[in-house]
């Protein structure tokens, strides 16, 4: 019983099957398959109970699964106390999309030029979902929105960001819900921290939303504003990487709409390079090259 059959074997019961984990590791499938299969003629019991496609975990199976988490974390946490200072291997990031197309270009551009032997790897997730991929290690730090509510977590602050309404061009401003003509959220999946604070800020007034529209993108999210489907928030840094911003009006949140960006972390997963992309933040001016965006009346 090794650490690759551990981490095989767990990556297998956290994504629920055989194809999912094959993915998530870059393997094959039948290179995992008979990785399960020599663990469970290793330790002589059956892990899992196949029931066509899926894979329920046998008592074994639940005991296993966790001391190899707990085996798996004290492995990372041995390599990273021994690993030499220089900054090295493989940084795995998880950062909300318009952070990830505002900001983190230039930084790691820079981290990349002044840390070569770093491998850099980065997700785009909601706050929430990359919260949760910290807490199964299967991301070593994320880029998420405050307010972080985990204590055992170590965080660096980042960006700052002024979120702003977008609506259709010609829109009466808007000050507070009861001014919107469109009752309809446009909106990234259900765990955005943007999106819930756009709900907060809508129920002000006792009202909810119409109408939840779920888009995968910011440039989906523009143009359907700009085509009168409904309203959404957003970073104003984002609209400034438009070089023809679709016909909407912007309209601020003032206090309501200022948030800070952070960087999250476990102080277990602190390797020599996370903690260089750390200081790296630190001192970089982030919001240097980022015009401001006016909003219109």
């Amino acid at each position: 019983m090794d650490l690759a059959a551990l981490e095989i074997f767990r990556a297998v019961v956290e994504a629920g099957g055989i194809t999912r984990a094959a993915e998530r590791l870059h393997r094959v499938q039948s290179n995992v398959t008979t990785r399960i299969r020599q663990l469970e003629q290793s330790l002589g019991v059956e892990l899992f109970v196949r029931d066509g496609r899926r894979m329920v975990l046998t008592p074994a199976g639940k005991t296993l699964f966790e001391y190899a988490c707990r085996i798996l974390k004290l492995s990372d946490e041995a390599r990273h106390a021994v690993q030499p200072a220089r900054p090295h291997g493989r940084l795995r990031i998880a950062s909300m999309e318009s952070t990830a197309a505002s900001r983190l270009p230039n930084i790691l551009a820079a981290y990349h030029h002044a840390w070569p032997d770093v491998e850099l790897e980065l997700v785009t997730l909601p706050t929430r979902q990359a919260l949760d991929a910290l807490r199964r290690f299967d991301v070593d730090c994320a880029f998420v929105a405050e307010p972080v509510d985990d204590p055992g977590l170590v965080t660096r602050a980042g960006f700052e960001e002024e979120l702003v309404i977008i609506a259709s061009a010609g829109h009466a401003p808007i000050t507070s819900p009861d001014d919107l003509e469109r009752t309809t959220l446009l909106a990234f999946e259900t765990g955005c921290n943007y999106r819930s604070r756009f709900e907060q800020w809508y129920g002000q007034c006792g009202h909810a939303p119409h109408r939840v529209i779920q888009l995968g993108s910011y440039h989906a999210i523009v143009t359907c504003a700009a085509a009168g489907i409904g309203v959404a928030i957003m970073p104003g840094s984002v609209l400034t990487l438009y070089r023809n911003l679709p016909q909407i009006s912007i309209h601020p949140l003032g206090d309501a709409g200022r948030v800070t960006t952070v960087l999250a972390w476990y102080p277990s997963m602190g390797s020599a390079a996370l903690l260089a992309l750390a200081d790296m933040l630190t001192n970089a001016d982030a919001a240097s090259d980022l015009a401001p965006i006016s909003a219109a009346a």
